[in-house]
């Protein structure tokens, strides 16, 4: 079976994407295997360069996240957060009616960061918390200071 997936070096990192059905279901740190690369997906690679070289604040792409219905309630609120602001885990819970340890690990499990982007949810008082890709927290801090989301000062 052929898979549809591609690759993109990017300033947090290698990443890959990968397609199922028309729509981008997971984004990971590190090399994909060799695979086809579709239209979407060169979309997407050019969507992402657009997006670190600051050119782009807002994907365009048809996302197929897998998870529970909860886990795909909060990464709707995430996708919903505008590029360079940010919401704590315990104000996405209130939208839900969850708690934010639970909001939390659905974070943790988001299939497609940063189309997705969980990076910009922050702990309470905007504590940096975890951060599942690249280099965890570091990451995290990268992807904010280059949205402009965070002041070097709260670091």
């Amino acid at each position: 079976m052929d898979i549809t997936c591609t690759t993109i070096m990017s300033p947090v990192g290698t990443l890959s994407l990968f397609e199922d059905e028309g729509k981008i279901v997971v984004l990971e740190w590190g090399q994909a295997p060799k695979g086809i690369e579709t239209p979407l997906l060169k979309e997407a690679k050019t969507q992402l360069s657009a997006y670190f070289s600051g050119k782009l604040r807002q994907f365009d792409l048809p996302l197929d996240p897998m998870g529970t219905g909860h886990q795909k309630k909060v990464w709707s609120i995430m996708g919903d957060i505008p590029f360079g602001q940010t919401l704590t885990y315990g104000e996405i819970a209130k939208q839900i009616n969850s708690s934010p340890r639970a909001v939390g690990g659905a974070c943790a499990k988001n299939p497609i960061p940063i189309l997705i982007p969980c990076h910009r949810v922050m702990g309470a008082h905007g504590k940096l918390t975890g951060f599942s890709g690249g280099e965890g927290v570091e990451t995290k801090i990268q992807l904010l200071r280059m949205e402009e989301a965070i002041a070097t000062s709260l670091l």
